[in-house]
């Protein structure tokens, strides 16, 4: 019987990912490898170790309270040369993949989060670790098809102005439409792999933060048209609901890795 682990929002869990395939016959990774700022313990993370632990704790706690203007004008305030911030948090960036990668049990499909910086994967990914996006493979007999990144959201110009804080360089996001167009690419599949979810309530609410997390109506759209058997995906460290049914497709929320260190199994 096919037996096939997912993960999403492994967040620098190098040492749980090493034994996420065990028993299984693939592993499939749903995104946010880098470990950017552990909002639960924010000491921790490539911010928390450029900026310092107070630094991190202050990110964390205006991002709880829903504070974003306060938070961007924090980044600006903390981020004085943007320029080497954003090469220190690509630096940083290598040496955790160089450490996920190195750990990560093989073969491995995976695709890449919001806190990722695609552009890099290809130092690290090989014919064992490979990366899709917008792309179809077969893996024990079905079809997986897979779409990276998020869907970004519009931030208003007069936001900008009064709060700027320097962009650090993800590459991770693209527009809705843009977006949309990745998934309509795919076509019919038996499993949708994703790291943000359907647009729908249940899906996206957090309860920890206390807000809709980004998701996406295009994925929303393609699972009421294709009715792939599993919709998978993650970004939601915390969701309201971590399953559901959309007619014969089970949409499944795979886990907060970094959390719980357990993958999602799948088998027919």
């Amino acid at each position: 019987m096919p037996r096939i682990h997912v993960v999403s929002d492994v967040h620098g869990r190098a040492d749980a990912l090493a034994s996420a395939a065990d028993g299984a016959d693939a592993l499939v990774v749903c995104g946010d490898l880098l470990n950017y700022l552990d909002y639960a313990h924010p000491s921790e993370g490539i911010l928390a170790d450029l900026l310092g632990p107070e630094a991190g704790a202050e990110f964390a706690a205006l991002r709880k309270e829903h504070q974003f203007g306060a938070l961007r004008s924090a980044g600006a305030r903390l981020m004085q040369d943007p320029e080497a911030f954003a090469e220190a948090v690509v630096a940083a960036a290598r040496r955790q993949y160089a450490e996920l990668f190195d750990a990560m049990p093989v073969p491995a499909y995976c695709t890449y989060g919001n806190v990722d910086i695609p552009r890099l994967w290809p130092d690290f990914v090989d014919d064992k670790h490979r990366m899709y996006d917008a792309e179809v493979v077969e893996i024990a007999g079905r079809r997986f098809g897979f779409v990276g990144g998020w869907p970004r959201r519009p931030i208003p110009p007069e936001f900008l102005k009064k709060a700027r804080m320097p962009i650090v360089p993800f590459g991770a996001d693209c527009s809705p439409e843009e977006y949309a167009a990745k998934v309509e690419s795919l076509g019919p599949v038996d499993v949708l792999c994703s790291h943000v979810p359907p647009a729908v309530p249940e899906l996206r609410w957090d309860t920890v933060t206390r807000r809709p997390e980004v998701a996406s109506e295009a994925l929303l759209a393609y699972v009421h048209e294709h009715q792939p058997e599993y919709a998978l995906f993650g970004h939601v460290h915390q969701p309201l609901q971590h399953r559901l049914r959309i007619g014969r497709t089970e949409c499944v929320n795979v886990g907060h890795f970094r959390a719980t260190g357990k993958p999602f199994v799948l088998e027919w």
